[in-house]
């Protein structure tokens, strides 16, 4: 075993850990909603850093703008098509709350996507693999809080959520590994398609997924503050890593 993938070993399961731990907390825990509109404003923001500090200047250095339209392109096409198959399930089911085969499905390949982002994220490099994972893992926390009180809605055991959650938190870990081993060795013009591809994805993201989410909340101050504190505190850390 090399010492890369020793280490995209480890550190994709940061996110798995973290999302367990999450779901864990909320299984015994009342998880209060201005925590967690915090939570994903702070991950929204790490995100974004994560991006303009890591990915983008890397996309940039390589000046391949035919490249760069197709991966960007792609990415924001596949990204609306989710969009608009799990808005077609929520659809079907109404305004019911309780948790669905639907859901699960739709919260198991949002999080197949998630782990296929970090695996480009480590295609890119170590660092920029690390800082993602980070990054990733904040979201994930909040992921599995949300996961965890919606089956506690739907009356299932505690034995049955744990399941559910380390199934879930597994395919995370799965895919990233997969996506890293599998574009590792692209050449330079399809890694700059599959990073402008990750790019355009983690935008949709925050601006789609984390910041909506979060605003689901009443917006306080506070919670304005911790999307810039996040940028902030990656900002930093990709700058000293």
């Amino acid at each position: 075993m090399t010492e890369i993938f020793e280490k995209i070993l480890l550190l994709a399961l940061i996110p798995v850990i973290t999302m367990i731990a999450g779901g864990i907390a909320a299984m015994y825990l009342k998880i209060n909603p201005s925590w967690r509109s915090a939570i994903l404003h702070f991950a929204a923001g790490v995100v974004f850093s994560v991006v303009a500090v890591e990915l983008l200047p890397d996309i940039v250095a390589k000046h391949s703008p035919i490249q760069v339209a197709i991966g960007f392109t792609l990415g924001i096409v596949f990204m609306l098509l989710v969009k608009k198959i799990a808005e077609g399930k929520e659809e079907m089911e109404g305004e019911k709350k309780s948790f669905s085969f639907n859901m699960l499905f739709g919260i198991g390949f949002d999080i197949v996507i998630d782990g296929i982002l970090l695996g480009i994220g480590f295609s890119a490099g170590v660092n920029e693999g690390t800082l993602l994972s980070i990054a990733l893992a904040i979201e994930l926390l909040s992921l599995g809080m949300a996961i965890v009180v919606m089956i506690k809605e739907a009356k299932a055991s505690k034995a049955l959520t744990l399941f559910i959650l380390s199934t879930l938190a597994f395919l995370f870990f799965v895919a990233a590994v997969a996506g890293a081993l599998l574009l590792h060795n692209l050449p330079d013009e399809s890694m700059e398609i599959v990073l402008s591809f990750g790019l355009s994805a983690l935008l949709f993201l925050v601006t789609e997924e984390l910041l909506t989410e979060a605003h689901e909340e009443k917006e306080t101050v506070w919670h304005t503050a911790s999307f810039f504190v996040g940028f902030l505190l990656f900002l930093i850390l990709g700058m000293v890593m």
